[in-house]
């Protein structure tokens, strides 16, 4: 991908694309130079890098995180303290309005005279204070994916263990496919000292640092050792942040000497950059092959993930589903790519789905995958497509995802992949059976009914289950709101029961399922959503397992007075692991929180833990409740609370009260296959069972 410069702008009546990009008119220019460090050069270059898709423009690198250590703290730390952070008037900030909150310009503050080291026209790079490196890329991600993947943060670290701390954040962003740009402190380059502090001794290289670790997680990875190295590092970057197909965790590792050496930079690189974001269609050979497969469909599934999303296709697969009547199964990152009262809309699919897309997916002849990745949970450990005669067709921004499953391939983003798919049928007449629309639409109903049990409280006095906890916000919130999680029992009763009521509603991170990701990733959202009138009702759901991970950015979340709405559900341990721990003949060993009893096992009683106090004391107004009728008003008041929020519920567990509609679907997780306690003989004869119906599609 080739950017465009400012001499030849895009807008919808001259696009650009990838294969016939408008490049810099470099040549005729006046060579000159501008003498800063690496780290000002680099910050000055961020600031000007620019994302275009549809003829709109949006700001590539749009703030920088960081926390600074003895790494970066003069390198980088000082290049942004240049650029303007730290001295402002209260204007406006950085996402481009006034800060309602606090009076002040939270996330970019300016002097009044711009940054550009001497420029008074340059664009600034806002700074953003973290508490922990992980949780900043966290939030970076969540700002990314509620940006459409068309704007991003950096992340600034300093060298050992603030840029360790960034691989677990770096393989979420990989993993969903969302860019983040990481800029850890790194090891002298000139080695004046051997070692220094913080430095991993390596005696068969001398070349490697613990910032190695961060390779297998990015999707591009360069170490910058000398100043002028960060021209064609930096260029490289943006590309593969900018890119669809391959976006993901970028690492530029920073030498803590390099960020502070001068140099004579051509202006050429600090000119402003567009990076046309593409859309390719569909070959006309895999295009008509996928057109012969639909047509002689009779029992077709569309399989919906979060490409559907990436694409911005909601709107094209409901036009596709409206003319086809193929019914849609959503994974988790597809998930409200139809709503959830579209008839075609048959909910989650896989292990965490629903009986209606279960039994489809069983008896489909052709899988129509929208940008998925077919993960485990997906294909139920692949025993969920029975039929002898299903084929797949997948239709995905990268090759390696379409060829999946011995599938036609239609490589294509997304949204464009379906409107050819939607013409070239348009005129052959193709539409499913009637009768089996009328099944389809049918068992969708009778879903709808065990989701109103789950969520319906008979009780106003009692204390409420988790399924409840979700009915109550069902019954609160509107298009507007957004929920977020990602690990312990939530996802699974979220892909379950949640209605869908708008395309980013739901945000729940499955692919790497990191349990800390919720509060952090809030505040990436909170800040993708901050330059409307009235910030959208961003919800962090949180178990008390999650919340022990990862409180730390509440404090963040506090200082920048944004309305978080957190909900802490307090069931005294991992309570998913400990159902899947039974399963499996664990016996829910190591997974509750409790005091040591006579035996030396953990189950005398529960700790004396207050996590309401905890949050309180880190700076949230708390709302305890003991029974439904108090979580009903409390999540009613968190929800017009203009400031930083949280709802405390202790909630009845599955082995107490009736729980949730059990697993649809299977997931292989390995039963030992010879013990001496029943419970794990039990679980292996089960697993023998399971395992024996799993097939290869080939």
């Amino acid at each position: 991908m080739t950017p465009t410069s400012p001499e030849s702008p895009t807008s919808p009546e001259s696009p650009t694309s990838a294969e016939t990009p408008t490049r810099p008119a470099s040549t005729t220019r006046t060579r000159s130079t501008r003498r800063l460090t690496t780290a000002q050069a680099l910050v000055a270059f961020l600031a000007r890098q620019y994302t275009e898709r549809d003829g709109r423009r949006h700001r590539l690198i749009s703030a920088t995180w960081g926390i600074f250590g003895h790494g970066n703290v003069a390198g980088i730390g000082q290049a942004l303290v240049e650029a303007g952070n730290g001295i402002g008037n209260g204007d406006a900030n950085a996402y481009g309005n006034t800060n309602a909150h606090s009076g002040g310009n939270a996330h970019g503050n300016s002097d009044g005279n711009g940054n550009g080291y001497g420029s008074r026209t340059a664009p600034r790079m806002p700074y953003l204070q973290g508490r922990n490196e992980q949780a900043m890329v966290h939030a970076a991600v969540g700002y990314a994916r509620q940006s459409g993947r068309l704007s991003a943060h950096a992340v600034t670290t300093s060298i050992g263990p603030g840029a360790t701390n960034l691989v677990t954040g770096a393989a979420l962003a990989t993993i969903n496919h969302l860019p983040v740009l990481l800029l850890p402190g790194d090891i002298f380059a000139t080695r004046p000292a051997d070692p220094v502090l913080q430095q991993l001794e390596v005696p068969y290289a001398g070349d490697v640092s613990v910032n190695d670790c961060l390779r297998p997680v990015s999707r591009y990875f360069d170490r910058v050792t000398r100043p002028e190295a960060l021209i064609p590092a930096a260029l490289q970057a943006m590309r593969v942040l900018a890119d669809p197909a391959e976006t993901g965790a970028v690492t530029l590792a920073l030498p803590q000497d390099v960020q502070a050496e001068a140099y004579d930079w051509p202006e050429e690189f600090f000119a402003e950059r567009v990076w046309p974001v593409r859309r390719p269609a569909p070959d006309a050979a895999e295009l008509e092959a996928a057109v012969r497969a639909v047509r002689s469909a009779r029992r077709p599934l569309i399989v919906a993930g979060g490409g559907v999303r990436h694409s911005g296709a909601e709107e094209t697969l409901a036009a596709f589903t409206a003319a086809t009547r193929i019914p849609v199964a959503s994974t988790q990152a597809g998930k409200g790519s139809l709503r959830h009262d579209h008839p075609a809309d048959i909910g989650g699919i896989g292990h965490t789905g629903t009986a209606t897309a279960g039994e489809l997916a069983r008896t489909a002849d052709l899988v129509i995958g929208v940008g998925t990745r077919y993960t485990d949970f997906t294909t139920a450990s692949g025993t969920l497509f029975e039929n002898p005669a299903v084929r797949f067709l997948n239709l995905n921004i990268t090759g390696f995802d379409a060829h999946k499953l011995a599938a036609l391939p239609l490589v294509a983003d997304a949204r464009t992949g379906l409107e050819a798919l939607t013409s070239a049928l348009a005129g052959r007449g193709y539409r499913v059976d009637p009768a089996y629309e009328t099944e389809y639409t049918g068992a969708k109903e009778a879903w709808e009914e065990r989701v109103e049990a789950s969520f319906a409280t008979p009780d106003p006095t009692a204390r409420p289950t988790q399924t409840q906890v979700l009915g109550l916000l069902d019954t609160l919130v509107t298009e507007e709101d957004i929920l977020i999680n990602a690990a312990g029992s939530l996802p699974g009763d979220l892909h379950k029961l949640w209605r869908a009521r708008s395309r980013d509603q739901y945000h729940v991170e499955y692919g790497y399922s990191c349990m800390g990701y919720e509060i952090p990733a809030a505040i990436g959202v909170l800040l993708a959503t901050e330059a409307r009138t009235r910030p959208r009702p961003v919800w962090a759901l949180v178990g008390d397992g999650t919340y022990l991970m990862n409180p730390t950015e509440i404090v963040t979340a506090v200082q920048e007075n944004l309305p978080l709405k957190l909900v802490i559900l307090q069931n005294h341990g991992y309570a998913s692991i400990g159902g899947l721990s039974e399963a499996v003949g664990g016996e829910r060993f190591g997974t509750a929180y409790r005091h040591r009893a006579p035996d030396g096992g953990f189950t005398g009683p529960p700790l004396p833990v207050d996590l309401a106090a905890n949050a309180a004391s880190l700076g949230l107004h708390v709302l305890r409740a003991t029974t439904v009728d108090d979580l009903r008003k409390a999540l009613a008041e968190a929800r017009d609370a203009e400031g930083p929020t949280c709802v405390y519920v202790e909630t009845e567990t599955p082995d107490t009260v009736s729980g949730p509609p059990p697993a649809q679907a299977w997931w292989d997780v390995p039963v030992a296959e010879t013990a001496s306690r029943p419970a794990a003989v039990k679980a292996r004869e089960e697993y023998d069972r399971q395992v024996a119906a799993r097939r290869r599609h080939l």
